[in-house]
C-alpha cells in the first residue's frame, strides 16, 4: 500500500510514522507513506497557503490554488483509490471504515489547518471525509497519523500476529474482553479460573459473555449497530 499525504505542517507527522508497527512495515515493504509538503506549493515569494475568509470572520484558510498544484501533480503519477480530507465535520472514522481502506491500494490524505480548506476543493477532489471525534484540533495531521496507523495494523505482515488485529474491539461491534497475563495471583487478585482451565471452547465463551456485558454496560450504542 501506499499513502500520500499533504500537510502544512510536516514535521508534525515524523514522530508517528517513524516508530512501532508503522516503522516495521515501512522496513518490511508493506508500506510506503509519502509526505508532501504544502509550502512547496505555495504561492508567490512567501510561498503563501491560506488567505481571509470570504465575507469575515475569524481564522485563515488553506487556499484552493496550493492544494490544487499538488493533488494534480499527483494524480498525474498514479491513480488514488481514495482522497481523503482529515476534518472534524465528517463522519467519524470507525472499525469498518480501517478496514475497508486496507483492503485499498493508494490512498492520498489531505490535512487540513487553520479554519480548514477552502470547500472547492472539497468538492472538486475529495472522495471521502473523515473525523476522529467531535472535537477540533489545532491540524489533521495528528488524525492522519490515527488514521494510518488504525489502516497498517490490519495489511497482512505489518503485526507479528495478524490474528490479533481480528480480534480487536469493535471488529464485530463489540469491546474486547478483560485480558491477564502472569502472575496468576497479585496481592489476592486472581485471574478467573476459566482462562487457567485449559478448555478452550469454554474460554472463549466466558471471552464472548465478558465482551457483551462490556459493551451493554460502556458503548450500548454499539449493540444498537
Amino acid at each position: 500500500m501506499r499513502i500520500d499525504i499533504i500537510t502544512a505542517a510536516p514535521s508534525l507527522l515524523e514522530s508517528p510514522f517513524n516508530h512501532s508497527i508503522i516503522q516495521r512495515a515501512k522496513n518490511k515493504g508493506i508500506i510506503e507513506i509519502h509526505i508532501h509538503d504544502l509550502r512547496a506549493y505555495g504561492l508567490g515569494n512567501y510561498k503563501q497557503i491560506d488567505d481571509m475568509q470570504f465575507g469575515g470572520g475569524a481564522g485563515m484558510v488553506l487556499m484552493i490554488e496550493p492544494i490544487a498544484k499538488c493533488i494534480d501533480k499527483l494524480l498525474l503519477e498514479r491513480t488514488y483509490d481514495e482522497v481523503i480530507y482529515m476534518t472534524p465535520d465528517a463522519k467519524t472514522l470507525d472499525q469498518t471504515t480501517s478496514n475497508m481502506l486496507s483492503l485499498k491500494e493508494n490512498l492520498l490524505i489531505l490535512t487540513g489547518h487553520y479554519k480548514g480548506v477552502d470547500q472547492r476543493v472539497r468538492e472538486k477532489y475529495i472522495t471521502k471525509e473523515i473525523s476522529i471525534g467531535d472535537y477540533v484540533l489545532t491540524g489533521g495531521e495528528l488524525a492522519a497519523a490515527v488514521l494510518v496507523d488504525s489502516v497498517i495494523r490490519l495489511i497482512p505482515g505489518a503485526i507479528g500476529d495478524e490474528t490479533s488485529a481480528l480480534t480487536d474491539s469493535f471488529q464485530d461491534n463489540l469491546l474486547s474482553p478483560p485480558v491477564y497475563t502472569r502472575p496468576s495471583n497479585y496481592e489476592g487478585m486472581k485471574v478467573p479460573d476459566i482462562l487457567l482451565s485449559g478448555n478452550f471452547p469454554k474460554i472463549e465463551e466466558w471471552r464472548s459473555e465478558r465482551a457483551y456485558e462490556r459493551t451493554l454496560q460502556i458503548r450500548p450504542d454499539l449493540l444498537d449497530e
